[in-house]
């Protein structure tokens, strides 16, 4: 895709608008080349209409979808330091001419781990053994061997494929399933048949008007009563309520979410206290550094934009992800 046209007049410093997140982004090469302004929610619209790209650091913020609505022009350009874009995209900003980019290529391995420490954990039943030292108590038990088991991984872009390698190394015979059938994927229509006899489901799917809400009741009723689940994609592609009842009546063995539909978790919430739920912060891509790595990616995507190179990661706005990939 061609890259949006970036300022050519020397006078005139580009102004990168930044939507911050403690601790803000480290921009290396671009000081000094830049005039740099940081938001907040309560600034951004009024930043806005002066800014020529927009970095949304703060990538758990809805602001970019409630201030773009407004008057004055806008960011020719908007990236997100996150690989989903459900949280910054309205229908203004999807029908304008606005490039959108995301952090592809960051998460993918980081992820693909996590999913399978979360796989190995429950297979060996790590969280009991945890609970049972903490108790000072000597119980043997016998823990599942993970070689020769089944996976149905929901998502097929970068971080879906990264966790089928991942999974395969483990012996785990994947299945992949994306919008699209194609070569090595599956279409939406297999899934309830892969997922009827999988023991393991992953769901990293984009947020999209097909995906929201998709695990629900009946799917979770298809799984083997020893079957487990993993979300690590977004939190509204489950209905909370259906997985919570799932395991407190035993219809699967143990789910692991990593993701929610309100964020963060409220001490209150029950999901802490279903039987068979591993529940983490949002926090299966963070390996140390990954901050550094989103600052880098963001600096060589803007010294492309500059040059007038076409962007890689170019989100298609009315799917809300990258087409390909």
């Amino acid at each position: 895709m061609t890259a949006p046209t970036p300022p050519h007049m020397a006078e005139n410093k580009t102004t990168l608008v930044v939507l911050d997140a403690d601790p803000p982004p480290r921009l290396g090469r671009l000081t000094g080349r830049v005039r740099i302004e940081h938001a907040d929610e309560s600034t951004l619209a009024s930043l806005l209409p002066s800014a020529d790209v927009l970095l949304v650091w703060d990538f758990a913020s809805h602001a970019v979808r409630h201030a773009w609505p407004g008057e004055g022009p806008r960011p020719r350009w908007v990236h997100t330091a996150s690989a989903g874009v459900d949280h910054l995209m309205c229908p203004e900003l999807a029908e304008s001419d606005t490039v959108v980019t995301n952090a592809r290529g960051v998460f993918d391995q980081p992820i693909a781990e996590y999913v399978a420490a979360l796989v190995l954990a429950m297979a060996k039943d790590l969280p009991r053994t945890w609970e049972l030292q903490r108790a000072r108590e000597w119980r043997h038990r016998e823990s599942q061997r993970v070689a020769g088991t089944r996976a149905c991984v929901v998502g097929s872009g970068p971080i879906g494929r990264a966790i089928v390698q991942t999974l395969k190394a483990l012996g785990i015979t994947t299945a992949l399933v994306g919008r699209t059938p194609r070569s090595g994927i599956h279409g939406p229509g297999e899934l309830d048949r892969l997922m009827a006899r999988a023991d393991w489901v992953v769901s990293v799917a984009p947020l999209t008007d097909e995906t929201y809400g998709m695990f629900d009741a009946r799917r979770f009723g298809l799984m083997q009563p020893s079957a487990r689940f993993i979300n690590v994609g977004r939190g509204q592609l489950v209905v909370e309520d259906a997985l919570a009842e799932a395991l407190s009546k035993h219809w699967i063995a143990g789910a692991a979410l990593d993701v929610f539909e309100r964020e963060p978790l409220t001490p209150e919430s029950p999901l802490w206290d279903i039987p068979g739920l591993i529940v983490s912060p949002h926090m299966s891509g963070d390996t140390i550094g990954w901050r550094d790595e989103l600052g880098t990616q963001f600096v060589e995507l803007y010294e492309r934009w500059e040059a007038g190179e076409p962007l890689p990661n170019v989100v298609d706005k009315q799917r809300g992800y990258v087409p390909g990939s």
